[in-house]
């Protein structure tokens, strides 16, 4: 049976309507997509809390946490992933790529411009569909 992890992502929205986008880097595992930043829920934490701390550790910055967007469950060959994505807002701090191979601000209509991690796909097609 395989393994189900829980992980939480953040999408980040500026004011000029753009979303904070992550590429893996190449020693991660799905090396070269984009995703949106976060991480493993850890025991004891609600994902809210884990967000924070993900982010804090990925980015550098400080984010606030605001309402669910997409919970998802998406099979990969060898795990589950249960992915809760919330929109949040930068709170404190500049965001840098200290785990990612890069980060940048891309405006919501052309995030279908890049090639995103499987299990992000959902949030992506929500935020266009609401949005577009």
């Amino acid at each position: 049976m395989k393994k189900t992890i829980k992980v939480v992502a953040a999408v980040c929205i500026n004011e000029h309507e753009q979303v904070l986008c992550a590429l893996r880097s190449s020693n991660m595992s799905l090396p070269n997509l984009w995703e949106f930043a976060g991480g493993k829920v850890e025991k004891g934490e609600t994902p809210e809390e884990s967000l924070v701390r993900e982010i804090q550790e990925e980015l550098g910055c400080t984010v606030e946490v605001h309402e669910l967007i997409e919970d998802i469950c998406h099979e990969y060959p060898n795990i589950i992933v249960n992915l809760l994505t919330y929109r949040t807002t930068i709170a404190e701090g500049t965001p840098k790529a200290n785990e990612h191979a890069e980060i940048k601000w891309v405006p919501l209509q052309e995030l279908c411009s890049l090639e995103w991690a499987p299990a992000d796909i959902p949030t992506v097609n929500k935020l266009l569909m609401n949005t577009i």
